[in-house]
């Protein structure tokens, strides 16, 4: 009876960090912040602040290249510009949002402090929805935008959420996950062929097998919707 016991002592803390960790539910959109300050000081201080800022725009000028080639490599009929405009935007939408959702914390603690109601916003599919809102406002004709899940179906793994861009016509399967949740505010982006740590499928299907309306064996053949 003790062993018992003590298992349900030890399950349900752990349950429960799960449940406040989790990417579900939470409370909705609240304001923005302002951005966090420049760094502060003069003489020697503020030259070692200016010069830090400059490494890192052009270290995300070179990020945002990147994603610009990746993206323009997704196949013929990608339109130049529009790939330089999505790779800016997902970059930008990323610092925006991270402001905007006081990111202070990796991504589960910030998660725990969300459900807790501590923070405004920035579970995964806060992040998933808003990007996809953001980038289909460009309203890209050669580019599209598409919604994933993973970790559906496991139960001691916490739902996942993405935002993923193809060319225009193709699948999520042959496109790149944008996901700034997994790293707490900076943009991760790759092949979804060759994001090893998620299983992603289709949002809507996903959501039809929840409510029942799907069989496992259709979700699984991959539908894309």
């Amino acid at each position: 009876m003790f062993h018992a016991a003590l298992r349900v002592m030890i399950v349900l803390p752990l349950s429960g960090l799960l449940a406040l960790a989790g990417c579900a539910g939470g409370p909705g959109a609240g304001p923005a912040t302002q951005p966090a300050g420049v760094t502060q000081g003069v003489g020697a201080d503020a030259s070692v602040g200016l010069a830090a800022q400059s490494r890192d725009r052009d270290a995300q000028a070179g990020q945002v290249a990147r994603l610009e080639q990746a993206i323009l490599a997704l196949g013929p009929g990608v339109d130049p510009e529009e790939a330089a405009r999505a790779a800016r935007s997902a970059y930008r939408n990323t610092r925006e949002l991270a402001r905007a959702y006081q990111i202070t914390d990796g991504p589960l603690l910030h998660n725990t402090k969300v459900n807790m109601g501590l923070k405004p916003r920035g579970l995964c599919w806060h992040w998933a929805m808003d990007m996809e809102d953001r980038l289909d406002r460009e309203r890209f004709r050669t580019l599209e935008i598409h919604r994933a899940i993973a970790n559906f179906n496991t139960p001691f793994r916490l739902q996942h959420s993405t935002a993923i861009i193809s060319r225009r016509g193709d699948s999520m399967y042959e496109g790149i996950v944008l996901d700034p949740w997994r790293e707490g505010g900076e943009l991760t982006w790759l092949p979804t062929g060759q994001d090893t740590r998620y299983d992603w499928y289709p949002r809507l299907p996903v959501l039809a097998f929840k409510r029942g309306e799907m069989t496992a064996a259709e979700l699984y053949a991959g539908t894309e919707s």
